[in-house]
C-alpha cells in the first residue's frame, strides 16, 4: 500500500511539473489563438487528472492509517 502512495506521489509530481512546462509556454511565446486552445485543454486535461489522482491518494493514505492493507481495485 505505501508503494502505490509513493507512485502515485511521484505521478502527480511528475504531472505538476508538466503543467508548469505549459504556463511556461504558454506565457512566453507568440502563439496563434489555436495553439492556446490547445494548451489550455491540455491543461484542463492535466488538471483532472491531478485532481483525480489526488483523491486516489487520499484514499490510499486513509487506508494506510486504518491499518487496512488491502489495495482499492477501480473496475
Amino acid at each position: 500500500m505505501t508503494k502505490e502512495a509513493k507512485q502515485l506521489s511521484s505521478l502527480i509530481a511528475g504531472l505538476r511539473e508538466s503543467l508548469d512546462g505549459i504556463h511556461k509556454e504558454r506565457s512566453s511565446t507568440k502563439l496563434s489563438g489555436a495553439e492556446i486552445g490547445l494548451l489550455d485543454e491540455r491543461r484542463n486535461n492535466l488538471l483532472l487528472t491531478i485532481a483525480a489522482l489526488d483523491d486516489r491518494l487520499s484514499a490510499v493514505q486513509g487506508l494506510i492509517d486504518l491499518g487496512r492493507p488491502h489495495i482499492i481495485r477501480v473496475h
